[in-house]
């Protein structure tokens, strides 16, 4: 996901999404833990993509 796509959605968008990411990096951790995930770095991406997405909430509460 790229900060210009999420600068277009609104903040309750954001929220929403945020919320979603947490939830996905919740799943993707507990995955890890009962060794099922398959692709690690995923683990990563989301992580990057929450930062993102804070970063852009920020933003437009400035």
């Amino acid at each position: 996901m790229k900060a210009n796509e999420l600068r277009e959605l609104s903040v309750e968008a954001l929220n929403k999404k945020l919320d979603e990411l947490k939830s996905e990096l919740f799943n993707l951790r507990f995955k890890l833990a009962v060794h099922q995930l398959e692709n690690p770095h995923k683990i990563t991406e989301v992580k990057h993509d929450i930062a993102r997405v804070m970063t852009v909430l920020r933003e437009k509460n400035a």
